[in-house]
């Protein structure tokens, strides 16, 4: 009977064994597949070092986090707060789901996560989906603003997103129920904050104030 080739799955399934139960990445990826049935060959039909395995592990939770919510026919009719709070409660079920390995994975850079290599291809797939939401915020016209301002959206998201799993990591509640109130919470408070009807009207007082102090000097 011929041999069955690994998947991806199968190698990252493998990964992650090897890494709970030896608290250490495989010695070499000879050694590693020799012990889980499969060749150099096949390993690196998927993946070029165990970095870069790594790196996929989180760019899988967030896929198997996209299957999950497209599975829901709601999803695509929730506005764009709602997309984002139902994003973040699944993918912390992913996250549950895995959570010895996120933490044996992360706790050593868990005071900066955003320095953590493996978390790049999460971050550019996370930034994208938030970018797709097309969150309404102040319209500030000038087209090179209106990139700056959408930029530093996304990367405000990422950066509340690495704070949660950082609360998420140490929460010692039952079912992890104060990280389902801290998502709710922040997410509804990033919001009101982007709320543009406050900030347009400081900014027309502004503009009235500064037209009226031009028009007295002359």
């Amino acid at each position: 009977m011929a041999k069955k080739n690994k998947s991806q799955k199968d190698i990252i399934t493998a990964y992650m064994q090897h890494v709970l139960e030896h608290s250490s990445t495989p010695e070499s990826v000879y050694k590693f597949g020799k012990d889980n049935g499969f060749t150099e060959a096949e390993f690196y039909n998927f993946f070029g070092t165990f970095e870069s395995l790594e790196k996929s592990i989180f760019s899988n939770f967030f896929d198997n986090t996209m299957i999950l919510l497209e599975k829901n026919e709601e999803f695509q009719n929730f506005d764009a707060q709602n997309k984002l709070l139902s994003f973040y409660f699944t993918f912390f079920e992913v996250l549950k789901a895995n959570r010895s390995y996120v933490i044996m994975t992360l706790s050593s850079s868990k005071a900066n996560l955003k320095t953590h290599g493996v978390l790049v291809g999460l971050k550019e797939l996370f930034k994208k989906f938030v970018d797709g939401l097309d969150i309404q915020t102040l319209d500030l016209k000038q087209e090179k603003l209106e990139e700056v301002k959408q930029k530093g959206l996304s990367e405000l998201s990422w950066q509340q997103l690495l704070f949660t799993i950082n609360f998420w990591m140490e929460d010692a509640s039952a079912s992890f129920e104060k990280t389902d109130i801290f998502i709710e919470k922040s997410v509804k408070t990033s919001f009101e904050l982007m709320n543009i009807t406050p900030l347009k009207s400081l900014l027309d007082l502004g503009k009235f104030f500064v037209k009226e102090k031009i028009m007295r000097k002359n």
